[in-house]
């Protein structure tokens, strides 16, 4: 039998994941819930792009969604502005005996020594009151820094570093809230967006940082960042929309997992709206953008992972790969013990029944 399954959220990660639901025979949609009220009555194939009609309709109504009882839902709602809320939702979820796996919020991809004790305790509770398990995952924060470096790992004899980068141009990406108010793209230099204000970066990272420690049984004694900006030299347009001249058009951060003053796990992350921006920065393996990992030790390691896809550019393909594991990771999900999972004590996925033949 199919796994019955609740869609929440239909933005960049959102719609492509509902993508993969409707097109794979091992899920039934039984909902769509969706944020905007221009949304609420459209298909779900629509929804996702689809020329089909699948008879199911967006909704804004969450407890309609519960009361369903789906064995699933699959949340890819924003989590980056509304991390409480996002948070509060997933405890819903797990309350009503609802797995669930997603994209947000990334807190909770690896909370330990991040959130708070009680707030933990809380979700935990919560998932094993409704025998129901919890996967925060996606690309990154996901398995480019966390399943790639610890199946490169696990073939050393020592390790000095991890490194983990995301190099990429973010020209084409179509999401006003990520790259103006969370990124600060297209903004003064000096007015500070969400993801730089003090400690969110150790935060939004942080868990990929943790869980590498915890895997590779590294103690972290603190967790550092530091952050870049370049301007635009003059004014021009991307997907998402204009770039003034003198505003933020290209950035560089990083979150380093340090022990005794070094930094052992690294996580960085260039991102240019042009190319020609910082040429003394990273650059990609591939044209637009890639993803490195890079671990000092013996034997050392330099891999670069280059996404790309027919349907779109290198951004595309990062984002359907984001909700390819996913939606990939459902019936892994379903079946796991009730909690938090992560991907040290989730089964290895595979990509099981995804052979589509030659196009």
């Amino acid at each position: 039998m199919p796994i019955r399954v609740a869609h929440i959220g239909t933005g960049n990660v959102g719609r492509l994941a509902l993508t993969g639901l409707l097109t794979n025979p091992a899920y039934e949609l039984t909902h769509v819930w969706v944020s905007s009220q221009a949304k609420v009555g459209k298909d779900a194939g629509e929804l996702a792009g689809l020329d089909v009609s699948t008879g199911i309709t967006a909704t804004n109504d969450l407890d309609a969604l519960i009361a369903a009882k789906p064995d699933c839902a699959v949340y890819c709602a924003m989590g980056d502005t509304r991390g409480p809320d996002a948070i509060a939702d997933v405890v819903r979820l797990l309350a009503a005996g609802i797995n669930v796996v997603g994209s947000a919020p990334v807190v909770l991809q690896f909370p330990w020594k991040l959130m708070p004790g009680k707030y933990i305790a809380g979700i935990e509770e919560a998932a094993k009151a409704g025998n129901a398990s919890l996967f925060i995952t996606g690309v990154d924060p996901g398995f480019a820094n966390d399943l790639i470096p610890f199946a490169l790992a696990g073939t050393c004899q020592s390790i000095e570093q991890v490194k983990c980068m995301e190099i990429a141009d973010y020209a084409t990406y179509d999401g006003a809230t990520v790259m103006f108010d969370v990124m600060g793209f297209g903004k003064p230099l000096d007015d500070l967006p969400i993801l730089f204000q003090p400690g969110v970066l150790s935060i939004a990272w942080g868990t990929s940082i943790r869980q590498l420690a915890a895997g590779l049984a590294i103690e972290i004694d603190d967790i550092t960042e530091s952050f870049e900006q370049e301007p635009a030299p003059e004014a021009f347009d991307i997907a998402a929309g204009h770039v003034p001249k003198g505003s933020v058009a290209a950035l560089k951060f990083e979150i380093r997992g340090m022990v005794e003053g070094r930094p052992v796990i690294v996580i960085e992350h260039v991102t240019r709206l042009r190319e020609d921006l910082r040429p003394d920065w990273a650059q990609p393996a591939q044209p637009g953008g890639s993803y490195r990992v890079e671990i000092v030790g013996e034997p050392s390691y330099a891999v670069d992972i280059c996404p790309s896809s027919r349907k779109g550019d290198h951004n595309h393909a990062a984002i359907v790969a984001a909700a390819g594991r996913i939606v990939n990771s459902i019936p892994a999900v379903v079946a796991a013990p009730a909690g938090i999972r992560t991907t040290l004590d989730m089964p290895l996925v595979t990509g099981k029944g995804l052979y589509a033949g030659s196009r």
